[in-house]
């Protein structure tokens, strides 16, 4: 498949008062064209680091790039200079925040803000940047589109908010999305038609995404791969089908263990299963496997050595020594 997006080895460090730590540890992984690629794992996991070291929006300092590529078409986005980034950003990759109220200006309305990104990166101005904007906004199920060009954020519902950021995201018709958390804090309706925004997205237009999130049922409704991320490192990458039906890495089996059934009586269901215990702050990350203290698998050599990736079947690699048997 034709990468769009390669992260080679990405270790991202930042200085704290504490010290110097690393938040992102040596992360590869690629999207391809027209694939949808989900980063998960829970809070504190190094994904939305991730993301804003793809587009280069951490502050640099405290953040800091020690080490990899960010491999962007023909272009080393780790490694480049601002006018470049400036030039990709908005245009050629779109991001999507996770929080749309803290991410649009809630003293402009809605339409001139998605018009703006026209402007700056296609020339676009006026009538035809209205008319641009209102197709936008027709494309990602805002209804009225005319009337709510004029709208401000505060005048719109948590999912129309997400409707404008995704709007802005793909004004430029870019070859990749990046999506912080998009669905989060949005009813289970609301939710289910932004997916279906996305999944149109590579099924119509073959555009690529990287979906942060931390929710599996999202994964499951609508990822190709998905790639799980622990301690600032990813632990296992499949397909989506495969790593549900043969996760290996005992993370995996837990996040998975997690979500609850709804087909379950609700008499017999009993207690969520949960995972003991909490992602170690970056001060106090285990010398070997990071989830090592929460692993009801763990051995002397995960606390005291990092895990190989080992690829286990076609497109499945997982990072662990002592992992569950994958049926």
């Amino acid at each position: 498949m034709d990468d769009v997006l390669a992260i080679e080895g990405l270790t991202v460090e930042l200085d704290l008062s504490r010290g110097r730590f690393a938040a992102v540890r040596d992360v590869s992984l690629t999207v391809g064209r027209g694939e949808i690629v989900a980063l998960v794992g829970e809070s504190g996991s190094g994904k939305s680091m991730t993301a804003l070291a793809v587009m280069r929006l951490l502050p640099e300092p405290p953040a800091l790039i020690a080490a990899g590529a960010i491999r962007f078409r023909d272009k080393d986005l780790a490694s480049a200079p601002e006018d470049v980034l400036a030039g990709i950003r908005g245009d050629r990759i779109g991001m999507i925040f996770q929080e749309p109220m803290t991410s649009l200006n809630p003293s402009m309305r809605a339409g001139p803000q998605v018009a703006e990104v026209l402007a700056l990166h296609k020339g676009l101005d006026g009538k035809a940047a209205r008319k641009r904007v209102e197709e936008l906004f027709a494309r990602v199920r805002i209804p009225d589109p005319a009337r709510r060009f004029d709208d401000y954020p505060h005048q719109m519902s948590g999912g129309m908010r997400q409707r404008v950021m995704i709007a802005m995201a793909i004004a430029c018709d870019p070859d990749l999305v990046v999506a912080d958390e998009p669905t989060t804090a949005l009813d289970v309706t609301t939710q289910a038609q932004i997916l279906d925004i996305f999944r149109a997205f590579r099924d119509e237009d073959g555009r690529s995404t990287l979906l942060i999130t931390h929710d599996l049922a999202v994964v499951a409704e609508t990822a190709d791969r998905v790639a799980v991320m622990y301690g600032g490192r990813i632990v296992e990458t499949a397909p989506v089908e495969r790593l549900f039906e043969a996760a290996a890495h005992p993370y995996t089996r837990g996040l998975i263990a997690s979500i609850p059934n709804p087909d379950e009586d609700i008499e017999t269901r009993g207690r969520l299963t949960e995972i003991a215990g909490a992602v170690p702050a970056l001060w106090a990350m285990p010398k070997g496997c990071a989830f090592s203290p929460r692993c009801p698998r763990a051995t002397p050599r995960c606390a005291d050595e990092q895990p190989s990736s080992e690829t286990i079947a076609p497109g499945h690699v997982v990072a662990c020594w002592n992992r569950e048997d994958a049926r």
